[in-house]
């Protein structure tokens, strides 16, 4: 037996437009980040992540990596330029 949809059923909707955050997913990341603000103290978040830095140094550190800009540039997008004066030359 063959089923037939009826012709006055709707077909499924453009669904959530690209770059919208699902919503459970947006609840879950602003509980994370009021519960790091919470156990930071009077510091709020960054006292939080300058414990998490200096117990957990390891993970920190991956999280760093994850929110430091993948290259980096000189001014207006050039080269980066490295000048050497006086008392920083005897480091090299």
């Amino acid at each position: 037996m063959v089923k037939k949809t009826p012709k006055n059923v709707l077909p499924p909707g453009p669904g959530r437009p690209k770059g919208v955050p699902n919503k459970t997913t947006a609840l879950l990341k602003d509980a994370i980040l009021m519960a790091a603000t919470n156990a930071g103290g009077k510091e709020g978040l960054v006292g939080y992540l300058q414990t998490q830095a200096v117990l957990n140094p390891g993970p920190f550190m991956a999280l760093l990596g994850k929110v430091m800009p993948m290259q980096v540039t000189g001014a207006d997008g050039g080269k980066i330029q490295i000048t050497i004066s006086g008392n920083d030359a005897g480091l090299l």
